[in-house]
């Protein structure tokens, strides 16, 4: 074991009265790299600023909606066919990349015909050059997934296993800020070996609100902490609590518990590291000249995203519980034809080119 990462930082930066998460800064840090490199290529290639920064608005506006679409009706129908005025609020939910896989190329076949086919550039020119702004801001996003402490992967021991410890301070704050005004985690080095995993102990060092007693910690405790987190299932469960787990006081008016945290697996960072090593593989193969022949590098980001998501989702938790026994989940069987669609576009443009 050479590492257990213990991720409880907050999920952003307070700024004044404005709350600002790592997850949105990240995400549009990909739209202004993917700004500034589509800027190189249109400016190698003579099109004009206007017709970038038009480009820039089409693609968020697809981004935006497509995930949202995608997570609505790929993974949450259920819900949102009784909840229909959240579809609009995207901070409510989530986002999902197939959504936006389908949406942006859509949109922007349109924007190639309006703003492009008059310069003599098709929409397969357009769309090689977008995917490779796009696999570096696929990187970004998975990044703010990880600080979001969402879309991880299985519970697992690692050498890089990850205990998810957010969720549950956001859970005590939200509903027991009355009696708890802090509380920290504190690895001890020890561990609880079970028939699976070997759970990392800590100390939940907590800090009472005012007034509040050992009693009604124990009974917090007891009532709320232990049949929550110990009953909830593995693709969300985070802490483990002892049946007899007793609150302690401690020095300076605090008090501490004993529990065990579940590692997984820190898919996102696996995730983000596969695309940065895809868009890097995709920059270089357009410098050395394949963007000349339309469709390649479109058919490579296609083929070596969605097979490495693929592969990928084998690792990770399921995000929605109807996706427990399938034996691929949604995100695979939603990868499989855009890889094949890859496969066709590369296979297409070595024709184009052998012609």
């Amino acid at each position: 074991m050479l590492l257990t990462l213990t991720w409880a930082a907050e999920r952003g930066l307070s700024l004044g009265p404005l709350f600002l998460r790592y997850y949105q800064i990240l995400f549009f840090a990909g739209f202004l790299s993917g700004f500034y490199l589509m800027r190189r290529y249109f400016k190698k290639e003579g099109v004009s600023q206007e017709i970038l920064d038009n480009l820039l608005i089409y693609t968020v506006i697809a981004t935006i909606i497509g995930a949202r679409l995608g997570h609505v009706f790929f993974y949450d129908w259920a819900y949102y066919r009784q909840h229909v005025v959240e579809i609009f609020m995207p901070w409510k939910g989530g986002l999902a990349s197939h959504g936006a896989a389908i949406v942006i190329p859509t949109v922007l076949y349109y924007f190639a015909r309006v703003h492009l086919r008059p310069l003599g550039k098709s929409y397969l020119w357009l769309m090689d050059r977008v995917v490779i702004t796009v696999a570096l801001a696929g990187a970004l996003i998975r990044v703010g997934n990880f600080t979001n402490s969402e879309i991880y992967g299985d519970p697992a021991n690692s050498a890089v296993e990850t205990v998810y410890l957010r969720p549950v301070l956001d859970y005590t704050e939200q509903y027991f800020s009355a009696l708890v005004s802090d509380v920290t985690f504190v690895p001890t080095g020890n561990s609880l070996e079970t028939d699976s995993l070997s759970l990392p102990e800590y100390e939940l060092q907590i800090t009472p609100a005012d007034g509040v007693e050992i009693g009604s910690l124990q009974s917090m405790v007891e009532v709320h902490l232990i049949p929550l987190f110990n009953l909830q299932k593995k693709d969300n469960r985070h802490l483990f609590i002892p049946e007899d787990a007793y609150v302690q006081p401690m020095e300076g008016g605090k008090y501490r518990l004993l529990a065990y945290g579940i590692p997984r697996l820190p898919s996102q960072l696996f995730e983000a590291l596969g695309y940065l090593l895809i868009f890097l593989m995709l920059f270089f193969f357009g410098e050395r000249g394949h963007l000349r022949t339309e469709g390649r590098i479109f058919g490579l980001f296609l083929l070596l995203v969605f097979g490495f998501r693929i592969a990928i989702e084998f690792v990770k938790a399921n995000q929605k519980t109807f996706e427990e026994g399938m034996a691929l989940n949604m995100g695979q069987w939603l990868s499989i034809p855009l890889v094949l669609l890859g496969i066709g576009l590369i296979l297409h443009s070595l024709r184009t080119k052998n012609s």
